[in-house]
């Protein structure tokens, strides 16, 4: 696996809160009902939430715009037909566009009207690095 934490402090303009314990990461998947890829969960151990030029990522906080259960819930109610083991990376807050994750890791981004379309197979991948 990657070192995302070293990873993602290389991104210009970032910054994060303090990582969250494994248990609070359990409680996520559990109210959605899903299991997050290992780079994500190992993001949320290190950072809780980050955001890095133009990237805002979803994590576990007190934020409503940010908080994953709350964003991912949102989405899915207005996009019933993701794939239940999806959950929100980033909402681009743009053209309706959201980023989503699923647990082997695979990114995909969503926009009303169009068709889904994978980009990457991970984290560090979608970031182009």
């Amino acid at each position: 696996m990657t070192d995302i934490k070293k990873i993602l402090r290389t991104l210009p303009a970032f910054c994060s809160l303090t990582g969250v314990h494994a248990e609070q990461i359990d409680n996520a998947e559990n109210a959605l009902g899903l299991h997050f890829a290992d780079d994500y969960r190992e993001y949320l151990l290190a950072f809780a939430i980050a955001s890095s030029d133009g990237h805002e990522f979803t994590g576990i906080c007190n934020s409503k715009r940010l908080n994953v259960i709350d964003v991912t819930i949102a989405a899915k109610n207005s996009n019933p037909s993701i794939p239940r083991d999806w959950y929100v990376l980033e909402d681009a807050n743009m053209d309706g566009i959201i980023i989503w994750q699923n647990k082997t890791g695979s990114i995909f981004q969503t926009q009303p009207n169009r068709e889904t379309v994978k980009i990457s197979d991970s984290i560090c991948e979608y970031l182009g690095l």
